[in-house]
C-alpha cells in the first residue's frame, strides 16, 4: 500500500492538525475489511476526519448498507485512532454510497478497477 492515499476526499484535519496526518494515516491504515482484505483508507470509506474541542470525529462510510461487519469496523476504527492519536474519538456513519471509485488509485488497479 502507497504511503499516501489516493483519490480521497480532503479532510478538515488537514488544514486544522496538518502535524497528525501521518499518524493518523499509519493508524487507519491497520483497520482491514475482513472479507476484502483491504484497509478502511484503501478502501475509501473514510469520507471525512476532523479535530473539534479536543476531539476527534470521524465520519466513515460502508461498502454496503448492510455490512454485517459494520459496527465492528466502526468500533476498531474508533478504538485505533483514540489510542494512536490519544484523544477522544467519535464515529459517525455516512450514507454516502460506496462505489469503486473511491478507492485507492493503486487498490483499484489490483482489484482490476480501472
Amino acid at each position: 500500500m502507497s504511503d499516501y492515499i489516493q483519490n480521497r476526499p480532503d479532510w478538515d484535519i488537514e488544514k486544522s492538525n496538518p502535524e497528525l496526518i501521518e499518524l493518523l494515516n499509519n493508524e487507519l491504515k491497520k483497520v482491514m475489511d475482513p472479507e476484502i482484505g483491504l484497509s478502511i483508507l484503501e478502501l475509501g470509506l473514510i469520507r471525512n476526519v476532523a479535530v473539534e474541542n479536543g476531539t476527534v470525529k470521524i465520519l466513515m462510510i460502508m461498502t454496503t448498507p448492510f455490512c454485517p461487519y459494520g459496527p465492528a469496523l466502526l468500533e476498531t476504527t474508533r478504538q485505533i485512532v483514540e489510542t494512536g492519536l490519544k484523544l477522544p474519538t467519535s464515529i459517525t456513519l455516512g450514507y454516502e454510497p460506496w462505489d469503486p471509485s473511491m478507492m485507492d488509485e493503486n487498490a483499484r488497479l489490483d482489484w482490476g478497477f480501472f
